[in-house]
């Protein structure tokens, strides 16, 4: 069984994360978060743009421009950063045969798995990039975000 996000979303994360890390006042340019985090630049410009638009990081043109969170790591949840690359699921997509549900209390395998999904949107909610950064940080010879967690 899979819960995962999709890769735009794990782009997003990892971009958002890279801004967080790399802050020292200035923008960070696409491509020191790209180099960073391991993302092709070509995808990393239309999740930036995504994250610009829902407020999430300012962009700043120009040749010392780049972009840098629109608050601090600690306000920023990882479910505001999924969600604003991702399809929110409303109405909720079916577990079963994909496209929105339309058996809403009356499927047996609904709530079940609707129940894992809210499970795992309060887990993204409760996680900040402040949180990821310090976790990452902690992580010993490796870079954050990118393999710093074991896949079982």
């Amino acid at each position: 069984m899979r819960i995962e996000l999709t890769l735009r979303g794990d782009y997003a994360v990892r971009a958002a994360l890279a801004i967080a890390l790399l802050d020292d006042g200035r923008p960070v340019s696409a491509r020191r978060i790209a180099e960073r985090m391991d993302i092709p630049a070509r995808f990393l410009a239309h999740v930036l743009t995504d994250l610009v638009r829902a407020g999430i990081v300012v962009g700043t043109p120009g040749r010392s421009g780049g972009y840098r969170l629109a608050a601090a790591p600690s306000e920023i949840d990882l479910l505001r950063v999924v969600d604003a690359v991702e399809e929110r699921g409303d109405p909720p997509r079916c577990v079963l045969r994909g496209g929105p549900c339309r058996l809403d209390g009356t499927c047996a395998v609904h709530d079940v798995f609707f129940a894992a999904t809210a499970a795992m949107r309060h887990e993204l909610a409760s996680a900040s990039l402040a949180d990821l950064a310090a976790e990452g940080l902690a992580v010993t010879g490796r870079r954050p975000g990118i393999g710093t967690s074991d896949p079982a």
